[in-house]
Order: structure tokens, then sequence, then C-alpha cells
């Protein structure tokens, strides 16, 4: 049991790090992908503040679990939200991989925090 629970820890810091390396240090390439998908600056703005804080509260979920749950199923939902975007403009499956890395993560975190809870 105490395997799964680092395992889980260590995907929420990989989710976090993933999202503030993308939306802080790669932003001008999220621009680029935003206008290109046709979606607004504040959709933009709105998704990324979104990933952010539930970047954040799957970092402090480590420390308190109950806080887990939702923000990897929100964050999953956006990972899925991010795919239709991707296939919506037929970019190649190379384009596709993280957010579907991604999305697998707040899948198993999910479970993880469904099993624990229960």
């Amino acid at each position: 049991m105490e395997d799964v629970n680092l395992l889980s820890s260590v995907a929420q810091i990989i989710i976090a790090l993933s999202i503030g390396i993308i939306w802080v240090f790669r932003f001008d390439n999220i621009v680029k992908e935003f206008k290109h998908y046709g979606l607004s600056d504040l959709v933009r703005t709105m998704v990324g503040s979104a990933k952010i804080v539930l970047a954040t509260l799957l970092v402090v979920g480590i420390w308190y679990p109950s806080l887990v749950l939702i923000p990897a199923l929100l964050m999953g939902f956006l990972m899925i939200s991010a795919q239709y975007f991707h296939f919506k403009v037929k970019n190649p499956w190379k384009k596709h991989i993280p957010s579907l890395f991604l999305l697998a993560l707040c899948i198993f975190i999910a479970f993880e925090a469904l099993k624990t809870t229960s």
C-alpha cells in the first residue's frame, strides 16, 4: 500500500512540474497553440489559471489526501479537452502524447484517491 501512495505522490509532482514548465517557461508555445485552436486569450487565461491552481492542489494533496480527488478529475477533464482540440485541428500524434500521459496520471491518481477514501 505504501508503494502505491508513493507512486501517486510522484504522479502528482510530475503533473505539477509539467504544468508549471508548460504554462510558465513555454508560455509562448501555449499562446501559439490556443490561437491555432481558435480559442480566445480569455479562455487561455482561464485554462492556465485552472491548471496552475489544480496542480498546486495536487501537490498540497500529498500532505492532505482529501484534496486530491477533485483536482485529479478536473485536471483529467482538461486533458481530455486538450485531446479534443488536438483532434479538431488534426495535430500529429506526437502532439497528443503529453496530454495523454498527464491524463493517464490523473486517472491513476483519482483511482488511488477513491481507494483511500472508501
